[in-house]
C-alpha cells in the first residue's frame, strides 16, 4: 500500500544504464510520493516500467532466437548456464559462457542451418537441438544421437516438458518424442485420430507438466468423503432433525442449514453422545493439511486445431480428456464439450466462416506458476500480437461423467493492449494467418522471481509469486524485444539476455532495490516520521523532504493584554498532554535514499510548514538569469487568541568539497533569506522570475534583489488560498471554500489582475492546468471526490463576457485527490521507433494521486476519438455487468452537497470502462463495434494510442 499519497514529486532515476541515456525526446522520470503517518511515514519510489541494469551489451546482427543451456555438471536450481545458442535465418552460433563469453568452435551442435528450438532434457545431462528436419541429442557438446524427421513437412514449433518433446510441422501434424535411457524415441505421431475420419490439422501445441493436481478425473467431493469417512458420518449424525424444516430463505440468512438455530435445535436430549461425536469431528484432518499432501506429477499435451477446438491430451497414453470448441472466439469460460459435441461436419461449416475472419492464435502455452506451480495459467498469442490469459480452476458438477476432467478455464482480465501501432498513412493489411511464434519465455529465478516474459512489439514482464497476485509490468525503455532468455552466470547472477530492435544483445539484471510484486514496481524508504512535502532539486539532483515528529508538550502561549507569553502547565501524571509537531527540512540522495549528513534544518517549535516548492527566481545583484531555489512558507500556530505570523524562507543547495569517505556530503543547504511576514504564508509560486506568495488574505509578488524581497504588486483574495500554479504569466489560485480564480501578471505595468473566476462555492483540494495544444483548461478536485475541468470562454453566454469560468467537463472519481502534476504526452511509441503524433509536442497529460493510494491521469483526446469512445462507453454500460452494482454512468456523475442548478457537463470518458473492451470475447467485440458503426480493430488501435500516450515513468 502506498497510500495516502499526500504529495508527489517527479525526479530522474539514479540507476539508469548508459545504454538507455540515448537522445530520446521523452525524458525518463520516476515518481516519489509521501505516504503514511508517524512511525509508519515513508517515501515511495514508483516506476511503472521495468528498467533493467545492463551488465554489458554487444552487437550481433541477424539473430532471430536464442536459448541458454546448462552443462551436465549443473545441479539444482541455482546452476549456472554453460552455453548460449543463437539462431539466425541460415545458420546457428554456439557461445560458451563462463568467466567470459567465447564462441565454441568444434562441437556436436549443428551451426550450418537455423535452429528451431534447443533445451536441456533428462535433467541437465543432455541437450536437444531441433532443426527443421532433424533432432540432435548432445552430451557435453558431443553428438550422441541424430533423429531424422521424414514427415513430408518441416518443423515450425517445438515445446518441451522433460522427458517429452512435442513438434509441430508446417502442415499441422504433431509428433511426440520421449527421452529414455539416453536415447530419444518417437512415441506418437497421429494424435486423437480415429480411422475413417479426417481430423482438422493442429495450429498450436504445448507440453505441460502439471504440479497442481487440478487436472484430475477424480471427484474432489467423493475423495474428501472417503478420506474423512467416519468423521463425515459423525457429522451427519449431529445434524439436527429440524434442519430439513428450515427453508431456503433461512439458509441464505443464517448460512448453512447445518447450523442449529435457536428454538429449532433439538440436540439437548442426547447431550453426552453428541459430545463424543463432536470429539470425533475435531480429530478430522484440517482443511489446510491438503495443501501439504504430495501431488502426483502428470504430463499433458495442450493443442489447438484449425477448426477452433482447444484440446487436452494426457501423456503418454494420448487419450482426449478435454475439448472446448470455438477457442478463437475467446469466451470468458472454457467449458468441456466432451459429452455435448455436435457432429463434426455441421459444426465445421457453421464456424469456419466466422473463425476465419477473427485473429488467429499463433502461440499457445500452459505454465504452472505461483507457489509450487499450483496456479496453471494458459496463455495464447493472437496474430495481432494481443495476449489472452486463462486460469485453470477446479470445477465440480453432478452432470460431469466420471472420465471427464473436473476443471474449467476462466479468462483473466488484464487490460493490456500489446498491438503494434500501424502508422495512419500506410495501413498495410497483414494477412490473417498465424505464424507460430515463441514469445512466451518462462523463467524460474530472475532476481528471485518466477514468471513469464512476454516478448514482442510491446514487451511485458509477468510475475506470479507465492503471494498469488498476478503482476504485469511493461519494459518499454528499449523498444520491441524479439527474443529473451534467462541467464545465470558468475558475472550476471540471476540475470537475463534480450535482443532489441537495433540488433544489440543486452546482458542485464533486474534492479534489486525495487519490489516487483506490486501494481507498479516500488521501493519504500522508511522515515519513521510524518512526511508532508517533497520536492526535487534539479541542479543538485537531490530531494528535499519536509517531515514532522510529534512530541507531547506542556507549554502553551497565552495573551496577556499587550503581548503573548509562554506558560508551562503542570498537571498530575495521568493527564495526557497534547502533541506538538516539530518540523524539519532534510535533503535525500536518490542514489541510496539516505539522508545527506549535515543538511537537516530544524524549524522552531510551533512553526508549521504550509508549502515548499523549487522555484526559478531572477535575483539581481547575486547572479544573472534565473536560478533554482528551495522556497518554504511557514506559519506560527500559537492558538486562536494570538495573531498568526509566518515566514518566507529561501534556501540554496550549494556544492562543497565532500568529507573523506562520505561522498554524499558534497551538498549543503545555505539560507539566503528568512524573514517574518505580516500574516501566515500559505502558498508559493514563481511568475517570470518573481516570487508569488499569499500572506494572509493577500497575494503578493516579490522581486528577490540583493538578498532581500521587494514588493512589486498585490491583490486581495478570498478566504484561504492553499495552492497557486503558474503558466507563463497566468496564475491559477485554489481557495479552500471559494473554488478557483485565474489571475494575470502584466510585467509592463507591474500589476496583478483577476481575469476570471468560478462563482459557485467549491471546497478545492487540488488544482492544475490541462493543456491540449492551443487549448488551456483548469482542473479542480473537491471534497466531494469530483474532478472538474473549467475553461475561460468569453464568447459563451453563461460566462458573462469571460468574468465567470465555464465548467466544461466533470467526473466523480470516488477518491480524494490531493496532488496533481503535468507531463508532456509521449512523443515516441515504444512498439515502433517512429514518432507518435506531432500534435503531442504541446499536449500534456495531467496525472493525479489519491489519498487512497491510487494513481490516475487525464488525457486530452481529439473530438473524433472522443465521440467514438463515448458511444462505446454507452454500449458497454448497457451490456456489461456493473462492478459492485454501480452503474458507471450514474456513479461517474458529479456529486454536490447543495442543489446545483448547473447540469453535469460529463465530457470525460471513463477509461477503466472503455479499456474493459480489450478483455471481451471476440464475438462481443465485433457486435459492440458494429453497433457504433466501426470495427473492433479500429477501437483497439484507439485504445493502444491512448495507452502509449501516457506510458510515462
Amino acid at each position: 500500500n502506498i497510500g495516502p499519497c499526500g504529495y508527489v514529486s517527479m525526479g530522474e532515476p539514479a540507476f539508469l544504464s548508459d545504454e538507455f541515456s540515448r537522445n530520446c525526446p521523452d525524458p525518463d522520470i520516476e515518481l516519489v510520493s509521501t505516504a503514511g503517518h508517524g512511525k509508519n511515514g515513508a517515501l515511495c519510489v514508483l516506476q511503472k516500467t521495468v528498467r533493467p541494469q545492463v551488465v554489458t551489451a554487444f552487437e550481433l546482427p541477424g539473430c532471430i532466437d536464442m536459448w541458454t543451456l546448462h552443462g551436465p555438471e549443473a545441479k539444482g536450481s541455482s546452476a549456472e548456464h554453460s552455453y548460449l545458442l543463437l539462431s539466425r535465418k541460415e545458420s546457428s552460433m554456439v557461445l560458451q559462457t563462463g568467466q567470459e563469453i567465447n564462441e565454441l568452435d568444434s562441437s556436436g551442435f549443428s551451426t550450418s542451418e537455423s535452429t528451431i528450438f534447443a533445451s536441456n532434457i533428462g535433467g541437465t545431462s543432455h541437450i536437444v537441438q531441433v532443426l527443421s528436419n532433424s533432432i540432435l541429442v548432445l552430451k557435453e557438446s558431443r553428438l550422441v544421437q541424430t533423429v531424422n524427421l521424414e514427415f513430408g513437412s518441416p518443423v515450425v514449433h517445438v515445446t518441451c516438458a522433460d522427458p517429452h518433446l512435442a513438434l509441430l510441422t508446417q502442415d499441422g501434424q504433431a509428433l511426440i518424442y520421449s527421452f529414455k535411457e539416453g536415447k530419444l524415441a518417437l512415441t506418437k505421431t497421429k494424435i486423437g485420430e480415429v480411422p475413417g475420419r479426417i481430423k482438422s490439422p493442429f495450429t498450436a501445441i504445448s507440453l505441460y507438466k502439471d504440479k497442481s493436481g487440478l487436472l484430475t478425473t477424480e471427484s474432489r467431493i467423493l475423495s474428501q468423503q472417503t478420506k474423512g469417512g467416519s468423521a463425515a458420518g459423525a457429522r451427519d449424525k449431529i445434524k439436527p432433525k429440524a434442519s430439513k424444516d428450515l427453508d431456503d430463505e433461512d439458509e441464505l440468512l443464517y448460512g448453512s442449514s447445518e447450523a442449529q438455530i435457536g428454538m429449532f435445535s433439538e440436540g439437548q436430549e442426547n447431550g453426552t453422545s453428541q459430545d463424543k461425536q463432536e470429539e470425533e469431528v475435531e480429530n478430522e484432518p484440517e482443511q489446510w493439511q491438503r495443501y501439504f499432501e504430495p501431488v502426483k506429477k502428470t504430463f499433458w499435451l495442450v493443442t489447438l486445431r484449425q477448426n477452433g477446438n482447444f484440446e487436452l491430451y494426457s501423456v503418454p497414453d494420448f487419450t482426449l480428456r478435454f475439448v472446448s470448441q470455438n477457442f478463437p472466439h475467446l469466451p470468458d469460460i472454457l467449458l468441456d464439450n466432451m459429452s455435448t459435441r455436435v457432429p463434426v461436419q455441421t459444426a465445421d461449416q457453421l464456424q469456419s466462416k466466422l473463425i476465419e475472419s477473427l485473429p488467429q492464435v499463433s502461440e499457445l502455452r500452459l505454465f504452472g506458476l505461483g507457489n509450487k506451480g499450483r496456479r496453471p495459467i494458459l496463455m495464447a498469442r493472437m496474430s495481432d500480437h494481443e495476449v489472452i490469459m486463462y486460469e485453470l480452476y477446479a470445477y465440480e458438477a453432478p452432470n460431469l461423467s466420471p472420465d471427464q476432467l473436473k476443471v474449467r478455464f476462466k479468462k483473466i482480465h488484464h487490460g493490456l493492449v500489446l498491438r503494434e501501432r500501424k502508422s495512419r498513412s500506410r495501413k498495410e493489411e497483414k494477412p490473417n494467418v498465424s505464424v507460430p511464434s515463441n514469445t512466451f519465455r518462462y523463467f524460474n529465478d530472475i532476481a528471485g522471481y518466477e514468471g513469464v516474459f512476454i516478448a514482442g512489439p510491446y514487451p511485458h514482464w509477468m510475475f506470479l509469486t507465492g503471494r498469488g497476485e498476478l503482476r504485469l509490468h511493461p519494459m518499454s525503455i528499449d523498444g520491441s524485444v524479439p527474443t529473451f532468455a534467462p541467464f545465470h552466470n558468475v558475472n550476471c547472477p540471476q540475470g537475463f539476455l534480450y535482443y532489441n530492435r537495433k540488433n544489440e544483445l543486452h546482458i542485464c539484471v533486474l534492479p534489486a532495490h525495487l519490489v516487483y510484486d506490486a501494481p507498479w514496481p516500488v521501493r519504500k524508504v522508511p522515515l519513521r516520521c510524518s512526511p508532508h512535502q517533497i520536492v526535487y532539486h534539479m541542479e543538485s539532483k537531490t530531494f528535499a523532504v519536509i517531515s514532522s515528529v510529534a512530541e507531547p508538550s506542556n507549554k502553551v502561549w497565552k495573551f496577556n493584554g499587550d503581548d503573548k507569553e509562554l506558560n508551562i502547565e503542570d498537571r498530575d501524571e495521568r493527564f495526557l498532554y497534547p502533541n506538538l509537531d516539530k518540523f524539519s527540512l532534510q535533503l535525500f540522495s536518490p542514489i541510496s535514499w539516505e539522508a545527506i549528513p549535515g543538511t537537516k534544518i530544524q524549524f522552531e517549535d510551533w512553526e508549521y510548514v504550509t508549502s515548499m516548492k523549487h522555484l526559478y527566481l531572477s535575483s539581481e545583484g547575486m547572479h544573472s538569469g534565473h536560478r533554482g531555489f528551495l522556497v518554504v512558507g511557514s506559519n506560527f500556530n500559537y492558538g486562536e487568541d494570538i495573531t498568526s505570523r509566518g515566514h518566507i524562507k529561501i534556501y540554496d543547495v550549494i556544492e562543497v568539497v565532500p568529507e573523506p569517505g562520505q561522498p554524499l556530503t558534497k551538498n549543503k543547504i545555505k539560507t539566503v533569506y528568512d524573514k517574518e511576514q505580516k500574516g501566515p504564508v500559505t502558498a508559493l509560486a514563481a511568475v517570470s522570475g518573481f516570487l508569488v506568495t499569499t500572506v494572509g488574505q493577500k497575494i503578493y509578488i516579490w522581486q528577490f534583489k540583493n538578498g532581500d524581497l521587494h514588493g512589486i504588486a498585490f491583490i486581495d483574495t478570498n478566504i484561504y488560498v492553499h495552492q497557486i500554479h503558474t503558466l507563463k504569466n497566468f496564475l491559477l489560485v485554489a481557495d479552500v471554500y471559494q473554488s478557483i480564480s485565474i489571475l494575470q501578471y502584466q510585467p509592463d505595468y507591474r500589476t496583478l489582475s483577476v481575469i476570471s473566476y468560478d462563482t459557485h462555492p467549491l471546497e478545492v483540494y487540488a488544482a492544475e492546468f490541462v493543456i491540449d495544444n492551443g487549448q488551456l483548461g483548469f482542473i479542480a478536485t473537491d471534497s466531494q471526490r469530483n474532478l472538474s475541468v473549467f475553461v475561460y470562454s468569453p464568447e459563451a453566454r453563461e460566462s458573462q463576457a469571460g468574468q465567470r469560468l465555464v465548467r466544461k467537463a466533470d467526473i466523480h472519481i470516488g477518491q480524494h485527490v490531493n496532488c496533481m502534476w503535468r507531463v508532456r504526452a509521449k512523443l515516441v511509441d515504444p512498439t515502433t521507433s517512429q514518432r507518435l503524433l506531432e500534435a503531442n509536442q504541446k499536449k500534456h497529460v495531467t496525472w493525479y494521486a489519491t489519498l487512497d493510494g491510487a494513481l490516475g491521469h487525464l488525457l486530452p483526446v481529439s473530438e473524433k476519438v472522443y465521440r467514438r469512445l463515448l458511444m462505446l462507453s454507452n454500449v458497454l454500460t448497457n451490456s456489461l455487468e456493473h462492478t459492485a452494482g454501480l452503474n458507471p454512468r450514474g456513479y461517474r456523475t458529479i456529486r454536490s452537497l447543495s442543489r446545483d442548478l448547473r447540469n453535469p457537463a460529463r465530457g470525460i470518458v471513463d477509461g477503466d470502462l472503455v479499456f474493459a473492451f480489450s478483455d471481451l470475447p471476440a464475438v462481443d467485440k465485433a457486435e459492440f463495434a458494429r453497433k457504433i458503426g466501426t470495427t473492433a480493430a479500429e477501437i483497439m488501435d484507439d485504445l493502444a494510442e491512448l495507452d502509449r500516450n501516457a506510458a510515462h515513468f
